[in-house]
């Protein structure tokens, strides 16, 4: 069993928002790894509904992931500009601006969350861009849970380890979503897996879990020669029937577009990888007219649905990692067994 999880592989399908849900974490806890559900893209209710149908699908310990950024200063105008640098797309699909809402579409951590916790008592609680206050934190921790969170810097490694963290993930440069950074925005720190691991490998005591290109058995195979106490893949499964994948995705995902991914502000205000497609090439990768971090998506969202009802896949987040050829669309169940022969 893997110590830190109690799990049959040393292995976490990571927290994918807007590709998954319950079912394809339920899938990888009973193939023997650890599943996740993504809450940050989720108000309480949904949340509850996630975790209830998940703890009755598998008595298997399961994680459930986090964000904890600071929710940003309202921008009317500067949304307006950013409505205004995508009014050519929303011309040509014919997308409805009235539709745009309003407000941050993720919010943080907090009291409540907590409180779902405590109810629902899962094995590991991970988060992204850092930590909880301390008191959300402390309150985590006496659910007994194990808490995860990702560095992309080793100076964020060694944060994490002085304020509580029970295990670090290592998130390489490769990785499809959205960068984990915390302490500093300048992705020129920013690392592949391959360098990133075996340096906070030796900063920290903490066991540390490598995340970023790691696709087949010979990148798990890797990563645990490098000193990783396990990994955390995402991309792998974004084919699988379990996930909730939309369908231009699975088209982009399997043909020779997959090969070029590229980090973006343009869906959400926040670096992310995923596949470059016609929005990115236009506005640029990092237009300066991008909301901060989550108000861009607000105006994605109608344009996105636009697109997609017609087929296109031109205005969607993509998101994918550095090894998207590596995708097969087969049960969570065979990918994460097939993983795990790289551990054996």
């Amino acid at each position: 069993m893997t110590p830190l999880f109690d799990t049959a592989f040393p292995l976490i399908q990571a927290p994918m928002a807007g590709v998954q849900d319950w079912r394809l974490a339920a899938a990888v806890c009973e193939a023997g790894g650890l599943g996740s559900v993504p809450a940050g893209m989720l108000n309480i209710q949904g949340l509850e509904e996630q975790l209830t149908q998940l703890s009755a699908a598998t008595a298997k310990p399961w994680n459930v992931n986090f964000f904890c950024h600071r929710p940003p200063t309202p921008d009317p105008l500067g949304e307006q500009r950013w409505v205004e640098t995508l009014q050519p797309f929303y011309e040509e699909f014919a997308a409805d601006a009235a539709a745009i809402p309003h407000g941050p579409s993720r919010q943080p951590f907090d009291q409540d969350c907590a409180t779902m916790l405590e109810r629902f008592r899962p094995a590991v609680v991970s988060f992204h861009y850092g930590l909880p206050e301390a008191a959300l934190l402390d309150r985590v921790k006496a659910t007994g849970a194990k808490v995860l969170s990702s560095a992309t810097t080793v100076e964020e490694a060694l944060w994490l380890a002085d304020n509580g963290a029970d295990g670090v993930i290592a998130q390489g440069l490769e990785a499809g979503g959205h960068r984990g950074h915390f302490l500093n925005d300048d992705l020129s720190l920013q690392q592949g897996t391959v360098s990133l691991l075996p340096q906070i490998r030796d900063a920290i005591s903490l066991p540390v879990i490598a995340a970023g290109g790691i696709a087949t058995p010979a990148g798990v195979k890797a990563a645990r020669a490098l000193g990783a106490s396990a990994v955390q893949v995402g991309t792998a499964y974004l084919l699988c029937p379990q996930a909730t994948t939309k369908g231009v995705h699975r088209q982009w995902l399997q043909s020779d577009r997959a090969r070029h991914t590229a980090l973006t502000t343009v869906f959400s205000g926040r670096p992310a990888r995923g596949i470059i497609n016609r929005l990115m090439a236009t506005v640029g990768t990092m237009p300066e007219t991008a909301p901060a971090f989550p108000l861009a998506g607000n105006a994605i969202g109608p344009l996105r649905a636009a697109a997609e009802a017609q087929g296109s896949g031109d205005c969607s987040p993509l998101w994918a990692g550095q090894f998207a050829s590596a995708c097969r669309d087969v049960s969570a169940v065979e990918v994460t067994r097939w993983l795990a022969e790289g551990w054996s």
